[in-house]
């Protein structure tokens, strides 16, 4: 066994341990190793790999800080996420930095090294799809990409989009304003932007369009130059709908788009576009794929073990069909 002493600033060491020390056995069980405190200093014990990994944590902890970035118990705690059920084969190299910065000041970053490939993914390709189930942070992490880059100026305007499926994309026969039928479909986007962006910058940015939200059927005949824009709920997209909205990328634009192909709500599973779009474009040059699975969801514990669950049922419900034929 080996031993690591790590010095903490006065002011940061609340934020690190934690409320009665409560984050010191977080990071015991994800790092793999003892920690006891003695003064503002943490001792930590164990295997060579496991603290050259929490001093690797510390120090990016201990790079937000001297950034004047504040950060909470909690947000140590997120950061402390994506160093966990790392293999070998899973690291992925210079992981986990902060993405984005929200008008709080809260780190918006990886939790998972799926995550991280995904972010990767949305740089190097004009067109990133992003398919798993829920709670994998596919739209929030595409979202806090998407302001990243309008804040470094790389685009001009972010534009967030989603099937109504529910009222297949007739509104007509809704009541209220225009805004009023569509916001209901619309309302997850606005609560991940919300927590991102200041909400009076926002509202200043949806009236010069910098910012737009729409249904998908509003994005028919146009062509969309110097955008970030992200497609979410794809999976309920029909097949002339996905067509549609890929071939509405304009120069300069970058298009996230985001499903889980096993919650499709339109009548026939195959008329899913985004189905036949991860057929069709798997081998297009600048266009990439992740796909996330349960161990990438990062809500509450018992989301993961719910989708787990539901897994194992509909599989043993495949089985039990395949052999009754």
């Amino acid at each position: 066994m080996l031993k690591l002493e790590i010095q903490i600033p006065q002011e940061a060491f609340w934020s690190i341990v934690g409320s009665k020390d409560e984050n010191i056995r977080y990071f015991e069980d994800i790092f793999g190793i003892d920690i006891f405190a003695r003064g503002t200093n943490l001792i930590a014990e164990g295997s060579e790999e496991s603290l050259d990994r929490f001093e690797d944590f510390m120090q990016k902890v201990a790079s937000y800080f001297e950034g004047g970035h504040h950060l909470s118990p909690k947000d140590v705690r997120d950061l402390a996420v994506g160093y966990k059920n790392e293999t070998p084969q899973e690291k992925v190299v210079g992981n986990y930095e902060a993405i984005l910065f929200t008008h709080r000041k809260k780190p918006i970053m990886a939790k998972t090294p799926s995550q991280k490939i995904y972010i990767d993914t949305i740089k190097k390709n004009d067109i990133t799809f992003g398919v798993g189930p829920a709670g994998t942070g596919k739209t929030y992490l595409a979202m806090a990409m998407a302001v990243s880059y309008l804040k470094q100026q790389k685009v001009n305007r972010i534009i967030l989009t989603r099937p109504a499926v529910e009222a297949g994309e007739k509104l007509g026969f809704l009541p209220g304003t225009l805004t009023e039928k569509v916001d209901p479909y619309l309302r997850p986007l606005y609560d991940a932007l919300y927590e991102m962006v200041d909400p009076e910058k926002i509202k200043d940015m949806l009236e010069k369009n910098i910012i737009e939200i729409a249904p998908l059927a509003f994005m028919r005949g146009r062509t969309l130059n110097d955008a970030f824009i992200i497609l979410d709920e794809a999976q309920n997209t029909t097949k002339e709908q996905m067509k549609m909205f890929l071939t509405r990328i304009g120069f300069g634009s970058k298009a996230v788009i985001t499903g889980d192909i096993t919650q499709i709500d339109l009548p026939k599973v195959s008329q899913s576009g985004l189905v036949e779009a991860l057929k069709v474009l798997k081998d297009v040059k600048g266009i990439g794929i992740c796909e996330f699975s349960e161990k990438d969801v990062v809500r509450h514990p018992v989301v993961q073990r719910i989708i787990t669950a539901y897994d194992r049922y509909e599989k043993e419900k495949e089985n039990e069909q395949n052999s009754d034929k």
